[in-house]
């Protein structure tokens, strides 16, 4: 087996705009280095290198890939470990999904960790991938924190190619989608993949609040559409009032425009979430896990209102931006898939799996919005 040098040699760390060098590996990051002393939330810390989107990037001969890492899982309190998985993708189509067995568990509770069980590093091995020439990814898991510590192969790496249209999304948990199984089933992925997008996800599970360092963070990057799923996190946490909110997405949306004035540019409100349609939050579990709305609607922010809010502004802003558009997250996932809600506020792997598939059809799809923009991956249907 042939060591392969992560930082200088033929791989692409794609999807990361930092990489936290540690004494015994590298951490991939979604947001870069100059926002580190912005980031005080704890849990936005946590999010921050969940390496949702990231994959290792590469063309190679070699029948067989391993990959040391040492990954820290995360637990809700109130429920069962997801599965966590890296998978492979040979010639943009075929998927070896691999499962995590170890590394560190940590047990969440509202937004912090409160048990952590140790574990070891372990290899993750890809074989078969077969011995010819093929371009091939490395999706690491969207729900665990990812150190990368050595790659092998049996055979030459060469630098891999990325889809030639960029993608950058801005999302909550709802687009983090750490209950979706593997990487590639995370519904921005999934999209993607379908469109042959080369994705950036600044989807942050519990941290999607309009923070001015995301915007500046997708104001400075390259991008051929830019898509932003808000509100949910606003409500979750009644982290903004509608005298805030309103100022706090112009000023978001005017920080985007400063970079990319004629990018397609996509702000979609709040899939369906029962609770919390018509009360305020804090929105917070009881005690089997499931999330209730507590707030009180004369004083804070519902998702009908914040809905509504979202059309107007993006509806006042597209007279003089016809690159602007707006998408109703119902449209996504809306009351007859609120059964699919596993705890109330966070669809399952199936609701993913939908909200993906709409998505690409309302947005990429022939009569979506920019079909220009839906093409296929470079070596065809994903």
């Amino acid at each position: 087996m042939l060591t392969i040098d992560l930082v200088n040699g033929p791989v692409t760390i794609a999807g990361a705009l930092d990489v936290e060098r540690t004494p015994t590996g590298l951490i991939p990051r979604r947001l870069p280095a100059w926002t580190r002393p912005q980031i005080t939330d704890p849990y936005l810390r946590l999010m921050v290198p969940r390496p949702a989107g990231v994959r290792l990037v590469f063309r190679t001969e070699a029948d067989t890939v391993e990959l040391d890492v040492f990954v820290t899982r995360f637990r809700n309190a109130y429920f069962p470990l997801f599965p966590v998985a890296f998978d492979a993708v040979a010639s943009w189509s075929r998927v070896i999904s691999e499962e995590v067995r170890g590394g560190d568990v940590c047990v969440v509770r509202a937004g912090r960790v409160v048990e952590t069980e140790r574990g070891k590093p372990e290899t993750i091995r890809f074989e078969g991938l077969g011995t010819s020439w093929k371009d091939v990814e490395i999706w690491l898991p969207q729900a665990a924190i990812v150190e990368l510590r050595e790659l092998r192969a049996d055979g030459i790496v060469a630098p891999g190619k990325l889809p030639g249209r960029r993608w950058v999304h801005h999302g909550s948990s709802i687009s983090h989608c750490a209950e979706a199984g593997s990487p590639t089933n995370a519904w921005p992925t999934w999209v993607a993949r379908q469109a042959g997008l080369d994705l950036t996800s600044l989807a942050f599970a519990g941290n999607c609040h309009l923070d001015p360092f995301a915007a500046r963070t997708i104001r400075d990057m390259p991008a051929d559409v830019v898509t932003l799923k808000i509100g949910i996190n606003v409500q979750n946490l009644d982290s903004l009032k509608e005298r805030t909110f309103v100022p706090a997405l112009h000023g978001f949306l005017d920080t985007v425009r400063d970079g990319h004035p004629r990018t397609p540019l996509l702000v979609v409100s709040p899939i369906i979430c029962p609770t919390a349609e018509d009360r305020a939050g804090p929105t917070v579990q009881d005690e089997t896990g499931r999330y209730h709305a507590t707030g009180d609607p004369a004083t804070g922010l519902t998702l009908t209102r914040i809905r509504t809010l979202i059309e107007d502004i993006v509806e006042t802003r597209a007279e003089r931006d016809p690159h602007l558009r707006h998408l109703d997250g119902r449209t996504l996932f809306g009351p007859d898939d609120a059964g699919d809600l596993y705890d109330g506020l966070h669809p399952n792997a199936d609701g993913y799996r939908r909200i993906g598939e709409r998505f690409h059809t309302r947005v990429f799809g022939p009569s979506g919005l920019w079909p220009e923009l839906g093409g296929s991956p470079p070596g065809g249907s994903a």
